[in-house]
Order: C-alpha cells, then structure tokens, then sequence
C-alpha cells in the first residue's frame, strides 16, 4: 500500500527555536568580528569588562539553547535518514555545543588569570591554547553543518526549511510503500 505524505505541512521547530538558532548565530559573528588580538587589551579595564559580560552571557544563552531545544524540540532530519547520518548530526550538534561552551569558559578563565596577574605563566599559555583549539574546531563544525544544511537543501527533504528562512524548499509530495 502507498501513502502520500506531505512532509512540508508544519516547520519542525518552533519558531521560538529558529528565533534562538538565529540570535546566535548573530551573536557568535559579533564574538569573532569584536574578538580579542592580544591579551594585553584586556589591560583596559572597561574592554576587559565588556568581555567577561559577553563571555558570560553567551554562555548563559547556550545553556538555555542548549535546554530549551534537547527538552523541547525534536530532530527534523526524517526517519528515513540513514543511521549513520543520524548519529554523525547528533555528534556534530553535541560537539558545536561543548566548543562554544569551552570557548566561552576559556575566556572566562583567561580574564580571572589575567585579572590575578597571570600574563606570560605556564597556566595562562595552557587556557589561551584550549581557548584556540576550540575556535578552530568550532570553525570546522560550523562548516560541517552549513554543508549538511546544503545537502538537506539539495535533498530537498524539508531539514533546510525547518531552520532556515530564506529559499524555501518547495512543497513535495512524496510516495512511500509501507
């Protein structure tokens, strides 16, 4: 027997949850353009403020991101998906969160080190790499889900509209044989 399906009826977010995906996104690009160059900025005790704020708020939105979409929303990858695409996108999500979180906590740990005096110690060169080795691994993750946010798009298989705003994917009708 075959049924149709009309798989683009309802978004699957909220759009409460594609409001909070997009804020973040502003909100991460306003991090990377107003990032710090050298440690020594932070000798400005207004800019060095500014900082611990941003770094502090940002890690409070992630948090609730982080809560609000694993108790509130599911998946928009369909159920047809392979398994192993499945687990590759809960892997790459999981990890895009644990590097922002590990950015943020870094920064956070450079500004308190910095503020008891630690400038060019052992410790302080160990925080500044983690904090490094999260951004360039974020910048990865954030490439593999624009990539697979273009297969999806390509596919046409609704994951694109489910989040993003712009070109649509047109409403299909598929058949499925059950």
């Amino acid at each position: 027997m075959k049924v149709l399906k009309d798989d683009f009826e309802k978004p699957k977010y909220s759009f409460f949850a594609r409001f909070l995906h997009w804020c973040f996104v502003i909100i991460f690009a306003y991090g990377i353009y107003k990032q710090v160059d050298d440690i020594n900025q932070l000798d400005d005790i207004s800019f060095f403020r500014t900082e611990i704020i941003f770094a502090s708020v940002f890690l409070l939105f992630l948090i609730f991101r982080f809560f609000y979409m694993t108790k509130t929303q599911k998946t928009s990858i369909p159920e047809d998906t392979p398994k192993s695409q499945k687990f590759a996108a809960k892997i790459v999500h999981l990890s895009m969160y644990i590097c922002l979180a590990g950015i943020a906590i870094s920064g956070l740990l450079i500004g308190y080190f910095f503020s008891l005096g630690f400038r060019d110690e052992l410790l302080m060169n160990i925080i500044v790499g983690t904090h490094e080795f999260f951004v360039s691994i974020i910048y990865w993750l954030i490439s593999f889900h624009v990539i697979a946010a273009i297969y999806h798009r390509l596919k046409n298989d609704g994951v694109w509209s489910s989040m993003v705003p712009i070109w649509k994917e047109r409403k299909i009708n598929r058949e499925k044989s059950q």
